[in-house]
């Protein structure tokens, strides 16, 4: 079937959602939105709330208002993850670049012995993108390295930190050096299968995240996989309820964020600023997988109820 609807002005687009029930009081606040926030963006937000898909026809009592604060919300979220991503990254990196280059040297890292990479094949195309990720840096380290130093490519210290998460994910995936695996593993209290999924997932949710797509109510793709007896007591946190397929969405896996800001930032106040956003928005946390009572969660408890004096962490 062809496509042959013509483009809405926004006038029109704000007569559509009269149409089919929203309560929008103040049309020019809601038009000088509209022509900022794209329709389609917005329409995620407002699906739960139609009573009806065809034809098409809001709840009772659904408000123009109530969607954008659910847009807002989701972008304050959005913005937070990405804060603790970050944290999590460099320290990722950190740790990486530390085991690998003590193990097996500053260029360990690229080395195929036997016993090291599960597949040649992976490891040389991830040293394909890193030479391109190095050619395209404009840092003043790997000029400096470039100009004094005769390899191709820089010790893993300094490689680390030119590589995307994606990359570097994947050259920890790779590892078959079990100590190395574990020692990096060992420093966030996991074992290193689910390190190694985890930072999957993460690179997935940052992703999500940097083109400004939703957290709330998504149904994440690449989930995440469930941590098991390391560390002890992390499983308590999570939360999974076939039913409403929980293992799909965002609470889960803002608990091993939770986790690993501990050991990252222990002073960081991530935790509160969490619970300050769910407080100042009505948003339905169910659709992100939270459990009714997840402030009486244990890891929640002890984050909610420790003050910190660094607001800005």
């Amino acid at each position: 079937m062809k496509f042959e609807k013509p483009a809405k002005t926004f006038d029109e687009q704000l007569d559509i959602l009269l149409t089919r029930g929203m309560i929008i009081p103040d049309r020019s606040q809601a038009l000088a939105l509209l022509s900022h926030l794209n329709y389609y963006r917005l329409e995620a937000y407002w699906l739960p709330f139609e009573a009806s898909r065809s034809p098409h026809h809001f709840k009772p009592e659904t408000r123009f208002e109530t969607i954008v604060d659910h847009y807002l919300f989701d972008r304050e979220l959005r913005l937070l993850v990405l804060d603790a991503i970050e944290r999590i990254e460099v320290s990722f990196r950190t740790q990486w670049a530390y085991h690998i280059s003590h193990a097996y040297g500053p260029h360990g890292y690229l080395i195929n012995s036997k016993g090291m990479r599960k597949s040649e094949h992976r490891l040389l195309n991830d040293i394909k993108d890193l030479e391109q990720h190095v050619q395209r840096s404009d840092e003043v380290f790997i000029q400096h390295y470039n100009d004094h130093y005769d390899e191709a490519l820089p010790p893993a210290w300094v490689s680390c930190e030119v590589m995307s998460l994606g990359l570097l994910s994947r050259f920890y995936s790779n590892l078959r050096a079990y100590p190395v695996r574990r020692a990096i593993a060992s420093i966030y209290g996991f074992d290193e299968g689910f390190l190694e999924g985890f930072m999957e997932h993460l690179c997935y949710i940052r992703n999500v995240c940097a083109h400004h797509n939703r957290l709330w109510n998504r149904h994440l793709t690449k989930k995440m996989p469930l941590p098991k007896g390391k560390p002890a007591g992390l499983k308590d946190n999570i939360y999974v309820d076939d039913a409403n397929k929980t293992e799909h969405k965002i609470y889960n896996t803002l608990v091993v964020i939770q986790h690993l800001m501990t050991i990252i930032c222990p002073d960081s106040s991530w935790a509160m600023r969490l619970n300050a956003l769910i407080e100042k928005y009505p948003v339905d946390t169910k659709r992100m997988g939270f459990p009714v009572d997840w402030r009486d969660l244990p890891l929640w408890q002890q984050a909610l109820a420790e003050p910190t004096n660094n607001t800005n962490s």
